[in-house]
């Protein structure tokens, strides 16, 4: 859905992030901790992390959006562009940018985003598209801190490790580990 009606009043930037909110919600910066399958349906989730805190999101999505987030995240520059770089070279046609990528609501299992841009054009789209074309024009990622109290998961610090060897298992998957069938 596209909206051309917008202010900086309701999606802009505030003067820290944890003071942003949009429609009077609080809201928290997100990082990308990595993509992974989640066993035994064989299900990829991108998993999102508070910058300033110990929830993280996991947003089940698509092989497609799992291999293009992985991609992004280990900086490979495909020969031809993929549908994220594409869309993220016809922006920058346009002389526009992404300003934020917004989670914005969680319906019957299923997440909503928002691309905010520059030019403050909105555009609903996939979480998943949102993030890897974010991943791709370092645009920060916020989540409405609601959404993380329904579907946030805080891992209390003994399980830290297996976060961090989650991380390093995501530095050494490759776009072929998604199409693999087992």
């Amino acid at each position: 859905m596209y909206r051309g009606e917008w202010s900086r009043a309701h999606f802009g930037v505030c003067p820290s992030e944890r003071d942003k909110s949009w429609d009077g919600a609080a809201v928290k910066h997100m990082e990308v901790v990595g993509v992974r399958v989640e066993m035994p349906a064989n299900q990829p989730i991108v998993l999102l992390k508070e910058t300033d805190g110990k929830r993280y999101l996991p947003i089940w999505i698509g092989t497609v959006e799992a291999t293009a987030i992985a991609l992004a995240q280990q900086g490979v520059k495909p020969a031809r562009p993929l549908t994220h770089d594409l869309l993220r070279d016809v922006i920058e046609a346009l002389n526009t940018s992404l300003a934020t990528v917004n989670i914005t609501a969680l319906e019957d299992g299923v997440f909503y985003a928002e691309l905010v841009f520059s030019n403050g054009v909105q555009v609903s789209a996939r979480p998943s598209d949102s993030i890897a074309l974010a991943l791709r024009t370092g645009a920060p990622i916020y989540a409405r801190d609601d959404i993380l109290d329904e579907a946030g998961v805080a891992i209390p610090d003994e399980q830290e490790d297996e976060v961090e060897r989650f991380r390093e298992f995501l530095d050494n998957i490759t776009p072929e580990d998604f199409g693999r069938m087992t």
